[in-house]
């Protein structure tokens, strides 16, 4: 694949004062169906120990996904559920949602974390919100020279092994995938020839395909024996989906979030937790939620 465009997360702060690094796009939509991916990283429990109180959503579909510590979830759909390392959530929020998140005891000796925001199409932002998490059940997940693919969401095809991760609803037939990589590990990324390609009725051509690495450095370039740029953790590298794009990790390794889905192509008017097509939908969203129209999370 050709490297689009490269984004740098950046330093912000949410809840209740927890420190994240944040990748967005609400604008340009360079990102579709994709929005935001918020990372929280780190041993000091003071920079997350605020955790998520209550808050609302409309309009959009918020991914979880833990590698280290975790939060209890709460919403007033009723739903409670620890969600550890290893796990991963899927909130579809639809006409509303009321949740909190808040960190485990067992977070004290730190947190790592992901909490991915997908648009979700007009037609879809007033229905009923949907939860689900993947619960006990060890998601899909294979080895090939050097490389650990896990299926977080969707269905894949890695070295000839099917994958099906049990969350498979995501709006924009959004999958995301967690490869790490070992020391100077390397792969060609194509969803058109090789082993991530699925049958999933998405267009190839309208793909939108980013790569985010969280930790260690890839490098990339035309050859795979001679790599011209590294990108280190906090990049979210744009790719053409039509093309092979040979990635290798740097000594240390890397790990990356594979994100892939079919762009949504409509407006987007975004306000704190509300994602909606028109600022008269927004208006509404703050009234429905001001007047309780959401519901409350029972204690």
């Amino acid at each position: 694949m050709k490297l689009l465009s490269t984004h740098q997360a950046h330093k912000a702060m949410d809840g209740d004062g927890v420190n994240i690094r944040r990748v967005a796009d609400f604008t340009k939509l360079g990102f579709d169906p994709f929005l935001m991916i918020d990372e929280i990283k780190s041993d000091d429990e003071s920079d997350f120990i605020g955790g998520f109180p209550a808050h609302p959503h409309r309009g959009i579909e918020t991914f979880t996904y833990i590698l280290k510590g975790g939060f209890e979830h709460r919403d007033q759909l009723g739903n409670v559920k620890a969600i550890r390392a290893g796990d991963v959530q899927w909130m579809s929020t639809g006409s509303g949602v009321v949740h909190s998140e808040m960190p485990l005891a067992d977070s004290q000796d730190g947190l790592h974390g992901f909490q991915i925001w997908l648009n979700m199409p007009a037609k879809d932002k007033m229905r009923p919100a949907r939860y689900q998490d993947s619960g006990d059940i060890v998601l899909p997940q294979t080895n090939l020279d050097g490389i650990h693919f896990k299926a977080l969401a969707g269905s894949w095809n890695f070295a000839g092994k099917y994958l099906n991760s049990p969350l498979s609803e995501l709006a924009g037939k959004a999958k995301i995938a967690d490869l790490t990589f070992a020391a100077n590990a390397k792969t060609d990324i194509s969803l058109s020839v090789n082993q991530l390609n699925t049958d999933d009725g998405c267009e190839l051509q309208k793909r939108f395909v980013g790569i985010y690495i969280y930790s260690g450095s890839l490098r990339e370039g035309l050859q795979v024996a001679s790599f011209s740029e590294s990108y280190q953790a906090g990049h979210i590298l744009v790719l053409d989906s039509q093309e092979i794009m040979p990635l290798q990790a740097g000594d240390e390794g890397a790990g990356v979030l594979l994100l892939v889905g079919e762009p949504i192509n409509e407006a987007v008017v975004h306000m704190g937790p509300f994602v909606m097509n028109s600022q008269a939908e927004i208006r509404q969203a703050i009234e429905d939620y001001q007047m309780g129209r959401f519901g409350n999370i029972e204690q």
